[in-house]
């Protein structure tokens, strides 16, 4: 299993074609490939098309999905965060962590191509889906 970030999410519904989405299309043949709650959330609220919104709806309610925090991980999320700080890492987003920390507590690759998830591979021990190049 392997999940997949809203960054790769949202190049695969603009069509856009890179090394992640050509990866996604060959992980969702095989059903390996899960989204968490708020990974749909990032996905879902940038569609401006109705039709558009329900057909990736329908895509994403196919695959397994996670609940990526809970009160349990919040602790585990903020330390990490702090780590990352403590080592000159400017943190854009506390979602990223979230969702980075979700990975690396269920021994779950994560495929990004968000550069912001760099520092949790680099810091952290976040395993990527494929190698970054």
């Amino acid at each position: 299993m392997i999940l997949v970030d809203s960054s790769i999410w949202i190049d695969y519904f603009n069509g856009r074609l890179t090394r992640e989405t050509d990866h996604l299309d060959t992980l969702l043949g095989t059903d390996v490939a899960a989204t968490g709650d708020l990974i749909l959330v990032e996905v879902l609220q940038g569609f401006r098309d109705e039709l558009d919104f329900a057909s990736a709806k329908r895509a994403l309610s196919r695959l397994p999905s996670f609940d990526l925090l809970g009160s349990r991980r919040a602790e585990r999320v903020a330390s990490r965060y702090r780590a990352l700080r403590t080592a000159g890492v400017t943190v854009r987003k506390t979602v990223d962590v979230v969702i980075g920390s979700f990975c690396i507590d269920e021994s779950v690759p994560l495929l990004f191509s968000d550069r912001d998830f760099l520092p949790m591979v680099e810091h952290l021990g976040l395993v990527p889906g494929i190698l970054p190049q």
